[in-house]
């Protein structure tokens, strides 16, 4: 199938279906450094009007990523629903477009049709559409998940607790627990990023949250983002294991690069389920994504780093998860560079993630040496408030001194509940307007049990 465009009496020709992906994205810093992206406004648009026309069906018969070098790419084409994939298998991305627009594109329809959907149509479409569009076809989609408390509701707005310090201090640590509980944060997760990675690490901060939330009967599930092995080998010494997290990308090679397959999530996922830990539902992985990680890793194959994130949703939704965020401007400026790049990712990523039946979250974040601010930061975190986001972060003082990098603060997230009506998961809600959280007191938190 010839992949051109012409504008203008010039024709732009594509060389195949993976370099027609990467001259139809918006312009962002990480396609530019891979030597991938349009080299003009032109040839961009040139480049969508050539993918407007592009049939679905031409997703199922090449691939962007080799079938025979890539496990995710075995994984997307192995496990794609052709029966949920039939009722839109005769369109075209800009007619799939069209349709996620209409009035047909209801909340049941478009969670019938995540199975059919493959990640990179998912990424083709929302090349396609404006902020607007993304907002109000994402803002349909609700993906329910279930532990201690119920995600993803409608008219609901969760938050993860990250309080994380800079030497995983237990006093600091419960501190920062504490101020995000009385702020009404904490009903995704309480997941702490733990600055050593080692098995006896891991345990005492699982231990120390535990303690907390069983003193206090909190309704709510804790992490710790060690890697999963490390996390693995806890669980084996009995650690209170609630979610098992783990960063993924969207090449087999990018997995690689931080030490993770399919056969090990595959070797989790059941040992976590295995616990019976959650009391309403069984959804126990978390895992955290983000455009220009397998470009980070040389592990992209010429894919441009949008479609490469969405492919990691193929690799999360293969377990069910219980949380799924993007980690939107983490990695820096020469993959994202700016405010309105940010902003468009983490739109982009919610709308796919959502599409093919994630619970999506969002790290509102960027790093100090990107050219953003937290005017830019307020702007993407109201619109994806808008959009539906299952959750965001909690970060005392929006500052996380242990990464380093600028998020959304406790008090974000109460501005945005409050803007929009929102509430917090019904369990949690229910927990913070009983008695219990009055008797939250600092002197009394501190009481940690005893290192082993």
């Amino acid at each position: 199938m010839p992949l051109h465009h012409t504008i203008d009496g010039v024709t732009y020709g594509f060389r195949d279906l993976k370099d027609l992906l990467a001259k139809a994205t918006p312009a962002r810093a990480g396609d530019e450094l891979a030597g991938i992206a349009a080299r003009s406004s032109v040839e961009r648009v040139a480049a969508q009007m050539a993918l407007a026309d592009l049939p679905l069906t031409a997703f199922l018969n090449e691939a962007v990523v080799p079938y025979e070098a890539d496990e995710v790419t075995r994984l997307i084409f192995d496990t794609h629903d052709a029966s949920a994939f039939a009722p839109v298998a005769s369109l075209t991305v800009g007619a799939l477009r069209d349709w996620l627009l209409s009035y047909d594109a209801t909340t049941e329809s478009l969670a019938a049709l995540a199975p059919g959907l493959t990640p990179e149509m998912a990424a083709a479409v929302s090349k396609l559409m404006r902020v607007q569009d993304l907002v109000a076809v994402a803002r349909r989609i609700r993906v329910v998940t279930r532990f201690r408390t119920t995600v993803g509701l409608a008219g609901r707005l969760s938050t993860r607790l990250q309080p994380n310090h800079p030497t995983d201090d237990p006093v600091g640590i419960a501190a920062a627990i504490l101020d995000g509980l009385l702020l009404g944060s904490g009903d995704a997760v309480i997941g702490i990023n733990p600055v050593a990675d080692s098995v006896a690490s891991t345990r005492r901060l699982l231990e120390l949250i535990d303690s907390i939330r069983e003193r206090y009967s909190i309704p709510t599930q804790s992490c710790v983002l060690a890697h999963i092995t490390t996390q693995l080998a806890a669980l084996k010494q009995g650690a209170p294991i609630d979610l098992l997290f783990q960063s993924v990308a969207g090449t087999e090679r990018a997995n690689a690069s931080f030490g993770v397959n399919l056969a090990l999530l595959d070797e989790a996922y059941p040992a976590a389920r295995e616990l019976r830990r959650g009391n309403v539902g069984d959804n126990v992985m978390y895992f955290e994504t983000g455009q220009g990680s397998a470009l980070s890793a040389n592990a992209h194959h010429g894919v441009d780093q949008q479609t490469c994130e969405a492919r990691a949703y193929a690799v999360a939704r293969r377990f069910s998860p219980m949380l799924v965020n993007t980690v939107v401007g983490f990695i820096g400026p020469e993959y994202l560079y700016d405010g309105k790049q940010i902003l468009r990712a983490g739109l982009e990523d919610h709308f796919c993630g959502k599409l093919l039946g994630l619970p999506m979250g969002c790290d509102v974040c960027y790093t100090n040496h990107a050219e953003a601010d937290q005017d830019d930061m307020d702007t993407l975190l109201t619109l994806l408030g808008t959009a539906g986001v299952n959750y965001i972060m909690g970060v005392p003082g929006a500052d996380d001194v242990m990464l380093q990098y600028q998020s959304t603060s406790f008090h974000d997230a109460l501005y945005l509940r409050s803007a929009l009506g929102l509430r917090p998961a019904p369990e949690f809600e229910a927990w913070l307007g009983s008695d219990i959280p009055g008797r939250l007191a600092l002197p009394t938190l501190m009481q940690l049990p005893a290192e082993s």
